[in-house]
């Protein structure tokens, strides 16, 4: 039997999100810094069984009917592509909340891909691989590499990836799943206008944890007001992150429910992990390092 190979599906955090116009075809464009967390879900793939998928974790019971998942659909596009490809029997592990901003499902194709890739002896930059992953869905394609970096339009223009400095970081998700279509249906952008808010603060090659939150600091996320009306409960969480002793910063991830807060150390961040989930024990809340 083939070895089973396995990768990391790690959480994709929108550092910053602005909005940045609205298509002739309705779709929103943006401009968004993207980290990668050094946790989440984990993809195993056994190849040459048939396509197929099964699902464990403490998500598992929420990702919906499994014939649908992106795992298998970035795969069946694959095999649109590549008729002859060695597919194989995929085991999800779940353990990041669904629709809570953390483009969970689209790191898991990505990730579905990379073992696609490595079950058929090709590079993750092969055409077929990244035609296959837009094919899949829009956050696709920025989470095969796993990199940070800016990404542009509808989340098809990625920019070069950046070494940014690890930020010690606390995701908390108060177990409300955001539909990413009502957050931006209550934008009320007209098709094919520009936002008009102005280009996003640049970000420069090694620059340091200090510099990037400054940076942050001048950058948004355009879609927290919306998401704060889906979810009148992110407004607290973002209170909740931002008043913890040690938080440089916080902020909403995607189009919500999940916000994240960068601590100025570990030890803060444990410290304000250990009091939310004390007053809140239904929340999720990880502590993680953002690069």
């Amino acid at each position: 039997m083939p070895p089973i190979l396995t990768e990391r599906a790690p959480a994709k955090i929108n550092l910053s999100l602005h909005i940045t116009g609205r298509r002739a075809d309705g779709w929103h464009t943006l401009e968004s810094l993207v980290a990668f967390s050094r946790a989440g879900d984990t993809v195993a793939l056994a190849p040459g069984e048939p396509l197929a998928l099964s699902v464990e974790g403490p998500g598992a019971a929420t990702c919906g009917e499994v014939e649908d998942n992106l795992v298998l659909r970035a795969a069946r596009h694959f095999r649109e592509r590549v008729p002859s490809a060695r597919l194989g029997k995929f085991h999800l592990v779940k353990r990041l909340p669904i629709a809570a901003g953390l483009g969970g499902g689209s790191s898991d194709a990505a990730a579905a891909l990379r073992l696609i890739a490595r079950a058929n002896g090709l590079a993750i930059d092969d055409p077929r691989i990244i035609m296959a992953a837009k094919a899949t869905g829009a956050d696709v394609s920025v989470c095969l590499a796993r990199r940070a970096r800016m990404m542009r339009g509808i989340g098809d223009e990625l920019g070069f990836s950046l070494s940014l400095p690890p930020l010690v970081a606390l995701l908390v998700n108060p177990g409300v799943p955001v539909a990413t279509q009502s957050v931006f249906a209550l934008l009320n952008m007209t098709h094919g206008t520009a936002a008009g808010f102005g280009s996003h603060p640049k970000v420069y090659p090694d620059i340091d944890a200090g510099a990037l939150v400054a940076v942050l600091r001048k950058a948004r996320n355009d879609l927290e007001g919306a998401a704060c009306l889906v979810a009148p409960v992110i407004g607290d969480v973002l209170a909740i992150l931002s008043a913890a002793p040690g938080c440089r910063l916080a902020r909403m991830s995607g189009s919500g429910a999940t916000c994240f807060a960068i601590f100025s150390d570990c030890g803060s961040a444990r410290r304000a992990r250990k009091a939310i989930l004390r007053a809140h024990p239904a929340w999720w809340a990880k502590i993680c390092l953002l690069s």
